[in-house]
């Protein structure tokens, strides 16, 4: 497992939000609520537009990957790809399907849980140095024995 820091977990979220945003939910529908993304366009071509869809979902994964993130979490991911990408294949509703699922939305979310999960647990504190604060107790004692046997 690599290890990155905070920020840059922190820069690979914002990466990733930016992403997820322009592919799931970059497009207002006119007199509704609904966006779309850039992954929904794409996968209105019959096939080839969904494999285009699930190569670009690929990029979350690579990230995840990079920031280290734990098998359960890609395995999560992978599955959610698995999903959109079949949903998407379906004839007439999986386009629809592919517009409400947004994977990719799903996996940064998955990816910011799990990062902020690591992020908010601290490391120990290392336990107390008892053999040096008693080897040291030693060396003074045997200094001010010498000493006063000196004087």
């Amino acid at each position: 497992m690599t290890q990155t820091t905070k920020a840059q977990q922190r820069a690979v979220l914002e990466r990733l939000e930016k992403f997820s945003r322009f592919t799931d939910s970059s497009i207002g529908i006119p007199f509704t609520k609904f966006q779309i993304g850039a992954d929904s366009v794409i996968g209105l071509l019959p096939v080839v537009g969904d494999m285009a869809g699930l190569v670009l979902s690929g990029y979350v994964l690579v990230e995840a990957q990079r920031v280290g993130a734990s098998k359960e979490v890609k395995q999560q991911m992978l599955r959610n790809m698995g999903i959109d990408f079949f949903g998407g294949l379906l004839p007439v509703v999986g386009d629809a399907f592919d517009a409400i699922y947004k994977a990719n939305t799903r996996n940064t979310r998955l990816l910011k849980n799990y990062l902020e999960t690591q992020l908010a647990v601290e490391p120990p504190p290392p336990p107390f140095p008892w053999k040096t604060l008693i080897g040291l107790s030693v060396l003074v004692a045997i200094i001010a024995g010498g000493l006063t046997l000196l004087f």
